[in-house]
């Protein structure tokens, strides 16, 4: 569904990606993992658009039936967006006194033909409404839809960005680290999630939790200094020495607790490149 060829990005005399050659299929779960400083968010910025990469390309393939590539290298952030390619951010990313169906029929209108009618009352909109509904009846969210989001837990604000990148069905969804942050009572809720939408959709998930990467992924994919040191299986990946070394550090299953990941957000939130790129 998506893939790179030499994806590069330099920032001065900073190389955060480095020549990266990527393939992600249909209805295919891959972890993107790494130490902080690793590459992760600025590889998700320039999938999306949000950054241009210094040399390389980046092609979607064809949503038209003929099975072809389509070169979005060059693509803006928006134009990204309606070829298919959604995310959803490492920092919960939602309007937080709109209710929580207005969040996601927002979405599900800036995806569709009706984007530049800002002026027709919302209500008009019923198809919009109508996937707003459905997305949240998936996201566990139907019972909050008349919710201000600003009242919702962590946990549910995450489940509503998934909802929200999920608005206008996407091909392919990025998923920086959801579970950010989210209490452990709230971390089933977003694995279950996300194992859900990836039985329709190609997912790129970037996680902290080795054990939520370990038990959910088709694959994995491991960054260091910008470029992939090991891709695989996870029971592969685990025992790849390059990555103990790098990132793993002697992990085994279960020795990571489920709220590890408001540690992780903690240091991704001081280092510049995982933070700000």
């Amino acid at each position: 569904m998506l893939r790179t060829s030499g994806l590069t990005k330099e920032f001065g005399g900073l190389t955060a990606v480095d020549d990266v050659d990527f393939a992600l299929e249909a209805n295919e779960l891959c972890s993107l993992i790494g130490p902080n400083g690793a590459g992760k968010t600025t590889f998700f910025n320039l999938l999306t658009g949000t950054l241009s990469p210094t040399r390389g390309t980046i092609e979607l393939r064809s949503g038209d039936g003929d099975g072809g590539w389509r070169d979005i290298t060059d693509e803006e952030p928006h134009e990204t967006a309606s070829l298919g390619v959604h995310r959803s951010y490492q920092i919960t990313n939602v309007f937080p006194t709109n209710t929580v169906l207005e969040n996601v029929r927002v979405a599900a209108q800036a995806h569709g033909d009706d984007a530049a009618k800002f002026w027709r009352n919302a209500g008009a909109f019923e198809d919009h409404i109508e996937e707003a509904y459905r997305i949240l009846d998936r996201v566990g969210l139907a019972e909050e839809a008349d919710t201000p989001t600003e009242s919702l837990s962590h946990g549910a604000k995450r489940q509503l960005e998934v909802g929200v990148a999920l608005a206008g069905d996407p091909d392919v969804l990025l998923l920086d680290e959801p579970n950010a942050g989210v209490s452990s009572e709230s971390v089933d809720r977003i694995i279950d999630l996300i194992e859900d939408v990836a039985s329709d959709h190609a997912v790129l998930l970037v996680e902290h939790n080795m054990d939520i990467v370990m038990n959910v992924s088709d694959r994995v994919v491991v960054l260091n200094q910008g470029a992939v040191i090991a891709e695989g299986t996870p029971e592969a990946v685990r025992g790849d020495p390059k990555v103990q070394e790098a990132y793993l550090g002697g992990y085994e299953a279960g020795s990571l607790s489920r709220d590890a990941e408001s540690d992780a957000a903690s240091d991704s939130a001081s280092d510049p490149e995982e933070g700000a790129a």
